[in-house]
């Protein structure tokens, strides 16, 4: 049998394809390693840095009260041992000053949360179950996964066989302009609900404060609020996502109980007030 170069490299590609291929730790397949879930969402967080024009950080520096209210959170969710990649990911936080009514996570954990939201929201039950859906897409690596679909498997080919080196940067820097739009399937939506749930079962928060979240999406309605249309175009909500919710909270029989609301020694009122 004759071998042509094509042949010869298409046969390498599948090779290579058995050799990388395995299952995550939520037992996907995926072709993308944690550590490179971990390199791509840095490159990411640095494009960001880099773009005060579209996502003007708040500094930490004179900051300190709000960036230690939600680090309290991501800490809280961390300590409940089911973030599956608690010690693979970065799980910093960054406060985007914007009235955008968003949060995201980029691959590798660096957790992005617009003042627009946190001044939207009534308590702090309901942002950590926001925050709670956002770090689980990138605990369960939705994020690469969307990435493998959106650019292709040949794509992310050319990055595992060192074809194109500056391929991962420019997907990086394409994650960081567009990626409150990012959009994910119903059953990745699904999946990182169910997900906040067992992650808010351990803490004192309300186990179901995303489906609370939700709740206060649907009594406004689509458009009745500055940037909930856009929020709502990107994140599909519904009675029935919300039922699933609470449903996922019946099942783990945890407390749907409002919290204390004095989440690292303030309350919710004076954390929002820190942003007027």
């Amino acid at each position: 049998m004759k071998y042509t170069l094509l042949t010869v490299r298409t046969l390498a590609i599948a090779t290579m394809i058995l050799a990388i291929s395995s299952c995550d730790k939520n037992n996907n397949l995926s072709l993308f390693s944690a550590a490179d879930d971990a390199q791509l969402g840095a490159q990411v967080a640095a494009q960001i840095a880099d773009d005060p024009t579209n996502y003007p950080l708040l500094p930490e520096t004179g900051n300190e009260e709000a960036y230690e209210y939600l680090q309290a959170i991501v800490d809280d969710i961390m300590a409940t041992g089911e973030v599956q990649y608690k010690t693979e990911f970065a799980w910093e936080v960054y406060i985007i000053d914007q009235d955008v009514l968003n949060a995201f996570c980029t691959p590798g954990g660096y957790i992005y949360v617009y003042t627009g939201l946190i001044k939207y929201l009534d308590n702090v039950d309901d942002l950590a179950g926001v925050m709670g859906h956002e770090m689980a897409h990138a605990d369960l690596r939705h994020s690469s996964r969307q990435l493998q679909t959106q650019y292709g498997v040949g794509t992310l080919l050319s990055l595992l066989l060192g074809d194109n080196p500056n391929q991962l940067a420019e997907i990086a820097a394409g994650l960081a302009n567009g990626i409150s739009s990012l959009q994910f399937s119903q059953k990745h939506e699904k999946e990182s609900d169910a997900r906040s749930v067992e992650y808010l079962a351990g803490t004192d928060y309300a186990c179901n404060g995303a489906a609370s979240f939700f709740e206060k999406l649907l009594e406004d309605g689509q458009g009745s609020t500055s940037g909930l249309e856009a929020f709502l175009s990107t994140h599909p909500s519904s009675e029935s996502r919300v039922e699933d919710i609470n449903e996922k909270a019946d099942d783990l029989n945890c407390d749907k109980t409002l919290s204390n609301d004095n989440t690292n020694g303030m309350s919710y009122q004076a954390f929002q007030a820190l942003f007027d």
